[in-house]
């Protein structure tokens, strides 16, 4: 309760205004959430776009290095970001996740589909960002052919192994290693697969927005989503081989829908 003077500040009203729009819910699920989901994903494009035009500055024609820059921010930029977001949405950050989520009973199908729009337009928003900082067009339509048989079994194979590694995490009771675990996979996998890993869906859309280093063609994006689809499938599968059962201790995400802390 404020008193006296602080009940009559105007500042007061707006800011109790603000908390309480954004705690609102949409089927069960606070705008805080959604909100937060785009906040993330906005971030992650950031660090993934921006630092691949960053990479073409400094190592210009080095495209091991390039990768090697590009991986090392994305993996780290992982961390920070899904300890920020976590605690407000679960930090998905990625369709497949939210949909894996709710197979697995950890939120509920209306959330998942709900985070879907979100984390596309944060995505695509942190591109937009992500060009306009380094002095392009604010959409500069990637022309990096990416569509081969290769590609498509290397995004099987990433997303398997990043679904397994979110949920084995979830159903063992290790939730608090997500973060550090997610980053640290993603940069290995840049490296060890043919397709540079991107894993998600959302991510796969928006680089298609920027032409620089890390960006995919349009045309391109059938190939990578459809492995990514089937790797998610596969990972998941692979889970419940291994963790029929989630571990009675671990924090339940019931109701917060989360995959990562």
């Amino acid at each position: 309760m404020l008193e006296g003077d602080d009940a009559r500040d105007p500042r007061h009203v707006r800011v109790r205004r603000e908390a309480t729009i954004l705690d609102r819910e949409v089927g069960g699920v606070a705008w805080r959430a959604l909100l937060g989901e785009a906040v993330g994903c906005a971030m992650l494009l950031i660090v993934v776009v921006g630092s691949g035009w960053a990479a073409q500055l400094l190592s210009p024609g080095d495209v091991g290095l390039e990768l090697l820059e590009n991986a090392a921010a994305i993996g780290a930029g992982l961390f920070v970001i899904i300890n920020i977001i976590g605690p407000v949405s679960g930090a998905h950050l990625n369709p497949v996740v939210s949909l894996v989520d709710a197979w697995f009973g950890s939120c509920t199908w209306f959330r998942a589909f709900l985070y879907l729009p979100f984390q596309f337009v944060g995505c695509i928003i942190g591109a937009v960002v992500a060009n306009l900082m380094f002095g392009h067009s604010w959409v500069t339509w990637s022309t990096h052919h990416r569509a081969s048989a290769p590609h498509f079994f290397s995004e099987v194979v990433a997303t398997a192994g990043l679904i397994f590694l979110v949920f084995a995490l979830q159903r063992n009771g290790r939730r608090t290693l997500s973060a550090a675990c997610v980053g640290l996979y993603i940069f290995a996998a840049c490296f060890a697969t043919s397709s540079a890993t991107f894993a998600n869906p959302a991510v796969t859309v928006a680089r298609a927005f920027t032409n620089s280093f890390t960006g995919i063609a349009p045309s391109s994006l059938p190939v990578y989503v459809a492995g990514q689809l089937l790797g998610a499938v596969g990972g998941a599968g692979l889970t419940f081989l291994l963790f029929p059962r989630a571990d009675k201790t671990a924090p339940s995400t019931q109701g917060r829908g989360s995959a990562l802390p």
